[in-house]
């Protein structure tokens, strides 16, 4: 499937609206561990991806840009999003922070922009300058950095809940690939509501056998429909709409944050623990995500 050569879409500045985008997204998604955390407190983890979309889908059904007509024509991709972009994700982030801290998996997610490098030089079928290459590689030892200290703490991380984040972190870097000719052909608003649908229903035989294994409380709650609305249905249109602007590349500039974000209110509301060699592997992919942005010279 052909996309927008990534050499040129890093050619773009950033304008204020871009900056402003990046921002809310990295506080939204940022905020998402310790929501997902709260979440798992009372409910299964199979009702987060559940929650999730359906309450990003109420939210977005409201706006009148979503009722964009979709070609059936697209509706084998949508489909292959629903899972790769959501469904899937959204399940192996609750079932990792079973054994992961949400400041841990906040810095893990400040990774994708190096996934999502190698999986767009792979998709695009073009060889990486000898710089991303750099890049690549200081974000893998940033990756190491963060979670070996974890893993070797024994109350921060696993290495079953390590390997779960990795592969969504794959399936994000899949599906942003995916989604961009449909991004080019729909408004935002459309596209991520079809797209949350898809999700819910594939979310819907595990959500209810969740539901079946849950204990209700309002802040597992709240967290779902924070998780939803804000972060799914809002957070993830503005991704969209950022993504549409400015390329696979740039449009990473958010998760670069979010890590910070994540790790303060781990920290500072969750009293979980801050292993320092972890927070140096955060400066070190987010250094590394900021050379994958870079241009390629020529």
């Amino acid at each position: 499937m052909n996309t927008v050569p990534v050499a040129s879409e890093t050619h773009t500045r950033f304008s204020g609206l871009d900056w402003l985008l990046s921002i809310g997204m990295a506080v939204t998604w940022g905020s998402s561990f310790i929501l997902i955390d709260i979440a798992i407190d009372h409910f299964h983890v199979a009702v987060v991806p559940l929650g999730r979309t359906a309450f990003g889908a109420l939210a977005l059904v409201f706006l009148p840009s979503s009722r964009q007509k979709f070609d059936r024509r697209d509706l084998p991709v949508l489909f292959v999003l629903g899972a790769t972009w959501m469904a899937i994700p959204f399940l192996l982030y609750p079932l990792a922070e079973r054994t992961v801290t949400s400041s841990i998996t906040g810095m893990m997610n400040g990774a994708l922009p190096v996934v999502v490098a190698i999986v767009t030089a792979i998709w695009t079928k073009t060889m990486p300058s000898f710089r991303r290459v750099i890049a690549v590689l200081v974000g893998i030892a940033g990756i190491l950095l963060i979670a070996l200290p974890s893993i070797d703490s024994g109350d921060a991380a696993s290495p079953i809940g390590i390997g779960l984040l990795l592969l969504a972190l794959l399936s994000y870097a899949v599906s942003t690939n995916l989604a961009r000719p449909l991004q080019q052909k729909y408004n935002p608003a459309a596209l991520m509501l079809r797209v949350e649908l898809v999700a819910c229903i594939y979310s819907l035989p595990f959500g209810v056998y969740g539901m079946s294994q849950s204990t209700f409380a309002w802040s597992s709650l709240l967290a779902v429909a924070a998780l939803g609305a804000i972060g799914t249905g809002y957070a993830f249109t503005l991704f969209s709409t950022l993504l549409k602007r400015t390329g696979i590349a740039r449009s990473m500039i958010p998760t670069y944050f979010t890590p910070v974000v994540g790790t303060i209110l781990g920290v500072g509301f969750n009293n979980e623990p801050l292993v320092w060699l972890s927070v140096a592997g955060m400066g070190v992919v987010v250094i590394a995500a900021w050379l994958t942005s870079l241009p390629d010279r020529g």
